[in-house]
C-alpha cells in the first residue's frame, strides 16, 4: 500500500558522530538513482526504473507542495506541482521493508515563450518554426494568425537557441531578431535567448578536502537548498553541517562494507542549480587515486569504435564480397575485416598504444546475402557489409568469425583489463529475416493511411518509419516484439558475457521497450552477477529528446551529437567557443555534470572531420555525394593541428571520449561509404604518427587523472578563438586552454581562487608563467596546452 505524507526539505547545522544509517543488507535499487526532473505539468514515475521489483514498495512521503497519485497498475506514480512554493530541490521518499530509498527531485525550469512572425501585409499559407528547442521539428511548432501576426507559445528551458521560420515551406531566419549565428553550411540561423541568464548568480560547488571519515565542498555564490546522498540514501542532518563557505559531511560507516559506493551533492538558490558533485569511495574511504579505478568504472572509460569490416583481416578464409563492380562499386562491399583480425590488433598492443580501455563494434550479427539499396552517381547497390541490415538477433554472421572465436576475443579483452560493447540493432531487420516471415505483423506500415511511403520520416512518424523499403521497422509498441527483441538482447550478455551495448537509431524504438530491457538486463543479469553495465544510445534531436533516454530505467548516456555540432565547426572552420560553451551548458543542464554520455572523434554516418577541417570537404556540401565524386584527402597539416585539438577537448570535458577508428591518424573521407576506408597500420607518415602519438598521451593523461575523471568544471575564459576551463578534484587541478587562431597568441587566463594553482605543470611543454593571479603564456596557431599538477 502507498500512503502520501507531506514532508518539508530541511536541514540542520549541527554534526554528530556517522552513526550507523537503517540500510538493509542488500539494496532494492540496483546501481545510483538518476535524479528525476519535475515536468512542468504532471510527471510520470515509473518506480520499476529505479526498483527491481514495483510491488516490493510499501509507501511513498513527497514535498506538500506535490499532489500525489497512484497510476492502475500500482507501478507508476504520478506527481503535479500544487504550488510554486516547491523547493527547486526535494526529495521523494520510498520505503521498502521499512528501510527508505531517496529520489531526487528537480523543480522544473521551463517557461513560456511566444514566437512571432509579422507577415507585413503579406498573405501566407502556413508558417511553423523550428530550432534546437524542438528538435528542428518544424511540424511540431504551427504558428496561428490572428489576423495580424503568426504565433506560437513554446514550452521550454531557459537558454540560447538556433531557429528558423519556415513559411510556405521555404526556411527563412526571423526578420524582426537581429541576432543569428553560423549554420555551418553557408547560411544562418536566428539566435534567441529564453528566459534570463543568472549564470554569475546561480552555486557553484567543489570538492575542497577530505579525511579518512569526512569530505568538505566549497560554495561560491549563496546557497539556499542542499541534498546529500550516499548511494540512494538522502544524509540526515546529523551527518552535515553547514556555513556560507561549504559543507562538512560525515562518511556512513557502511560505505567501508562497499567496494564502491558514491557520495553526491546538489544545491540552489532562488537563481537555479548549482553544478552536481560525485564523489566515489572504496570502503568507505575517498578515491584520490585513479589507478583504484576498475573497468567497471565507466567513468574512466575512453571506447574505440571498431567498424568490423574495415578494420583488419585476420582470416582470409571467411571472405565472401559480392566482388562484382556491375553491381556493387569496392567502396560498398565487404573488405574483408573481422573477428580473428580485432584480435590480432588487440594482442599486438594496439589498443594499450592508446590507452583505451573499451572497444565498440560494430554488428557482427548475421545479415543478408546480395546487394540493396540504390545510388546513382555513380552507379551501385550496397552489400551488407555494415552489419546494419540483420536476417538475426543472435547468430554470429560467419563472414566476421565464429561464436568460438567471439568468446576467445572477449576472454582476451577482459584479461587485458577492457570492455566490449556489441552494437545491438532493435529498430528494424532485413526484409528476410525469419521473424518477418513468421510474423509479418510485428512490422510497421510501410504506407502511411494517405498512401505515401513511411520512409526516412524520422521526425513526423518517428517511431515507424522505415529506414528503406528493404527494411521493416519492428513494431516495438507491441509486448510480444519487445518480449523477442529484449530476450535476443540477453542473449549476447548470457552467452558471451559482453559489458554492455550501443543502440542503433534509439530515438525510434519506443521508449516502452528500452524500460524493457534495462528491467530485464538488472534483474537477469546486472543484479545476479553483481556487474553494472553500459549501454549508450543513438539520438539526433534536441538536448530534451536525447535526454528523455538517459535515466536509472533506460539508457546510461547516449552520443552527444549536439555537442560535437558546436566543437566540430568552431575548430573545423573557425565558429566561436561561445557556441561551443552554450552546447556545453545545455549538456550539464540535461544530463548533469557526471554523465556518461559519448564525446565522439566523429561517426560511421559523417564525413571525416580531418576533412573539414582542412577544406576538402564543406559542411555545406552532401559529404556522401562528395565521398562517391572525388577524392577526399587531408588538405594541409592544419589539419592535425585541429585533430588534436578535437582530442583534447573530447578526454578533458566530462563524458567518455569516443574515437571513431582512424581519426586518430587522421584517415580523411566523406560520408559513408567513403568514411568507411580500410584501417591503416602501417607506413603512416609523420603527422599521422605525431597525431595517434599525441591521442596516446591524452587518452592515457585522462585516465590517470581524477579531476578529469570525476572532477567539478568550470570555465575560465570564452572568446571567441581562445577558450579555457578548469577541472578539479580536492587538492588536483586542471586547466585547459586552447586557441583556435591561425596566429600564435599570448594568452593570460584568469585562476580560480578556489582551486589548488600550486606546482602547475604543462603537460605539453609550453612556458608558462603564474603572476597576480593569471596564468600567462605564449599559444602557437591551432594549439592546446594542459596543465596539471
Amino acid at each position: 500500500m502507498f500512503i502520501f505524507l507531506a514532508s518539508l526539505f530541511s536541514f540542520s547545522c549541527r554534526v554528530e558522530n556517522n552513526k550507523n544509517l537503517s540500510i538493509p543488507t542488500q539494496s532494492d535499487v540496483f546501481g545510483i538513482a538518476s535524479p528525476i526532473n519535475l515536468d512542468i505539468d504532471e510527471t510520470i514515475i515509473y518506480l520499476e526504473d529505479f526498483f527491481t521489483d514495483a510491488s516490493i514498495v510499501d509507501s511513498v512521503i513527497c514535498d506538500k507542495n506535490l499532489s500525489f497519485k497512484i497510476l492502475p497498475d500500482s507501478s507508476k506514480i504520478s506527481l503535479k506541482v500544487k504550488s510554486d512554493s516547491l523547493p527547486k530541490l526535494s526529495v521523494l521518499s520510498v520505503f521498502v521493508d521499512g528501510y527508505k530509498y531517496s529520489l531526487l527531485l528537480k523543480k522544473s525550469s521551463k517557461i513560456k515563450q511566444t514566437f512571432t512572425f509579422d507577415p507585413q501585409g503579406k498573405t501566407y499559407s502556413s508558417v511553423n518554426v523550428k530550432g534546437e528547442m524542438n528538435a528542428w521539428n518544424a511540424a511540431s511548432a504551427p504558428l496561428s494568425f490572428d489576423g495580424n501576426v503568426w504565433n506560437f507559445d513554446m514550452i521550454s528551458e531557459p537558454g540560447k537557441y538556433q531557429y528558423k521560420f519556415v513559411v510556405d515551406g521555404v526556411e527563412m531566419i526571423d526578420p524582426s531578431n537581429p541576432d543569428s549565428v553560423s549554420n555551418n553550411i553557408g547560411g544562418f540561423n536566428s539566435l534567441i535567448q529564453i528566459g534570463s541568464v543568472n549564470d554569475d548568480k546561480v552555486p557553484y560547488i567543489f570538492t575542497a578536502s577530505f579525511t579518512n571519515d569526512s569530505i568538505k565542498i566549497g560554495f561560491e555564490n549563496s546557497v539556499k537548498q542542499v541534498v546529500v546522498f550516499w548511494e540512494n540514501y538522502e544524509l540526515p542532518a546529523k551527518y552535515i553541517s553547514k556555513n556560507k563557505k561549504g559543507l562538512s559531511i560525515k562518511i556512513p560507516l557502511q560505505a567501508a562494507d562497499f567496494d564502491r559506493s558514491y557520495i553526491r551533492v546538489w544545491v540552489a538558490n532562488e537563481w537555479g542549480f548549482s553544478n552536481d558533485i560525485k564523489i566515489p569511495l572504496q570502503k568507505g574511504k575517498v578515491v584520490s587515486d585513479a589507478s583504484e579505478l576498475s573497468r567497471f568504472d565507466f567513468e574512466a572509460a575512453t571506447i574505440y569504435n571498431v567498424f568490423m569490416d574495415r578494420f583488419f583481416d585476420g582470416n582470409a578464409q571467411n571472405n565472401r564480397p559480392i566482388n562484382d563492380p556491375s553491381v556493387v562499386l569496392p567502396p560498398a562491399d565487404y573488405h574483408g575485416g573481422d573477428i580473428a583480425g580485432l584480435l590480432q590488433v588487440l594482442n599486438n598492443g594496439y589498443f594499450d598504444t592508446l590507452g583505451i580501455n573499451t572497444v565498440w563494434i560494430s554488428p557482427i550479427v548475421k545479415n543478408v546475402e546480395g546487394a540493396y539499396g540504390q545510388w546513382n552517381n555513380p552507379n551501385t547497390k550496397f552489400s551488407a557489409y555494415h552489419g546494419y541490415w540483420p536476417i538475426s538477433l543472435t547468430q554470429i554472421d560467419d563472414r566476421f568469425g565464429s561464436a568460438d572465436e567471439f568468446k576467445n576475443l572477449i576472454n582476451n579483452l577482459h584479461d587485458n583489463n577492457k570492455n566490449i560493447l556489441v552494437d545491438f540493432v532493435a529498430h528494424h531487420v532485413h526484409e528476410t529475416a525469419q521473424i518477418i516471415k513468421d510474423h509479418p505483423d510485428w512490422q510497421t506500415d510501410l504506407y502511411l493511411p494517405d498512401g505515401t511511403l513511411n520512409t526516412e520520416k524520422w521526425d513526423d512518424q518517428r517511431l515507424t518509419t522505415w529506414f528503406d523499403v528493404f527494411l521493416p521497422t519492428l513494431d516495438n509498441r507491441k509486448s510480444e516484439v519487445v518480449d523477442v527483441v529484449t530476450d535476443s538482447a540477453l542473449y549476447w550478455l548470457n552467452e558471451y558475457g559482453i559489458d554492455g551495448f550501443r543502440h542503433d537509431a534509439a530515438k525510434h524504438v519506443p521508449l516502452k521497450f528500452w524500460r524493457a530491457l534495462t528491467y530485464k538486463t538488472k534483474r537477469q543479469f546486472e543484479v545476479p552477477n553483481n556487474q553494472k553495465l553500459y549501454q549508450i544510445g543513438e539520438t539526433y534531436g534536441s538536448h530534451e529528446l536525447v535526454g528523455s533516454y538517459v535515466n536509472s530505467g533506460m539508457l546510461d548516456a547516449q552520443f552527444d551529437f549536439n555537442l560535437y555540432d558546436a566543437i566540430g565547426p568552431a575548430l573545423a572552420v573557425g565558429n566561436s567557443f561561445k557556441n561551443v560553451e552554450n552546447a556545453m551548458i545545455k549538456s550539464f543542464k540535461f544530463y548533469g555534470y557526471h554523465h556518461l554520455m559519448g564525446n565522439i572523434s566523429g561517426n560511421q554516418d559523417r564525413g571525416r572531420f580531418i576533412s573539414y577541417a582542412t577544406g576538402t570537404l564543406r559542411f555545406d556540401e552532401d559529404a556522401k555525394a562528395a565521398g562517391w565524386q572525388r577524392e577526399i584527402t587531408v588538405g594541409d597539416t592544419t589539419g592535425y593541428l585541429k585533430s588534436a585539438m578535437l582530442f583534447a577537448f573530447n578526454n578533458t570535458i566530462p563524458g567518455i571520449p569516443v574515437i571513431y577508428y582512424g581519426d586518430e591518424i587522421g584517415m580523411p573521407g566523406g560520408n559513408d561509404p567513403d568514411n568507411r576506408r580500410m584501417m591503416r597500420f602501417d607506413d603512416l607518415n609523420k603527422d599521422e604518427l605525431k597525431l595517434k602519438q599525441t591521442v596516446g598521451k591524452l587518452v592515457k593523461l585522462r585516465r590517470s587523472s581524477m579531476a578529469l575523471i570525476f572532477g567539478d568544471f568550470k570555465f575560465l575564459l570564452v572568446e571567441d578563438d581562445v577558450m579555457a576551463y578548469q577541472r578539479t578534484y580536492f587538492d588536483k587541478t586542471v586547466i585547459v586552454v586552447f586557441n583556435n587562431s591561425a596566429e600564435a597568441k599570448y594568452v593570460s587566463i584568469p585562476l580560480s581562487q578556489n582551486a589548488n594553482n600550486q606546482n602547475l605543470e604543462a603537460q605539453f611543454n609550453c612556458c608558462f608563467s603564474v603572476s597576480n593571479n593569471e596564468l600567462g603564456f605564449e599559444m602557437s596557431p591551432f594549439s592546446f596546452e594542459i596543465f596539471m599538477n
